[in-house]
């Protein structure tokens, strides 16, 4: 497989880390300028025999791959909102270069999404993410919005509102920062 240069994911930067997704996504976690241990997240996904261009996660692209995932197989999609839901609880703000090193060390921050992935095996094929990309995204989306903010909550409010099966405005506007 053609593997996109990793570093032009940030013109000019060095990523923290990189992690290979199912051979379909290539992630770079970047320094962030938010904080001292923000973290910014790039990836590119590999289209046919080619690579995306450069993207950076939204909230938005992952509610709607959820809102895929439940049509499809809600009692499933359920129980992986109810676990990234006590994920949100259980993280905590990043606090030290160590900390950081540690989270984003590749392989255990990919088996640790392995291990989780593997529960959710009726949501494989469903939507455009995969539950791996997904439930690593979450994660990081998680620490991201802790360590800039420990008072944030904008991704829980998002998981809270697809677990409640609310309506579409309604998640639409909290995954874009309008609600």
């Amino acid at each position: 497989m053609n593997s996109p240069k990793i570093s032009m994911l940030c013109k000019g930067t060095e990523p923290l880390a990189i992690l290979p997704v199912n051979g379909t996504y290539i992630l770079g976690i970047y320094q962030g300028s938010l904080s001292p241990f923000d973290i910014l997240l790039r990836y590119r996904q590999k289209e046919g025999n080619k690579w995306s261009r450069i993207r950076t996660p939204k909230h938005i692209h992952w509610a709607v791959d959820m809102l895929i995932k439940h049509y499809s197989e809600p009692h499933e999609t359920d129980l992986l909102l109810t676990s990234l839901l006590q994920k949100w609880e259980e993280t905590v703000p990043l606090e030290s270069k160590e900390e950081q090193e540690k989270l984003l060390d590749p392989k255990t921050l990919l088996d640790e999404v392995d291990r989780e992935a593997t529960k959710y095996k009726k949501l494989a094929g469903k939507g455009e993410y995969s539950v791996k990309f997904l439930i690593l995204i979450a994660k990081l989306l998680m620490v991201q919005e802790k360590t800039n903010r420990q008072d944030a909550y904008m991704f829980r409010n998002l998981l809270e509102r697809l677990k409640e099966h609310r309506n579409i405005f309604e998640i639409v506007s909290t995954a874009t920062l309008h609600g």
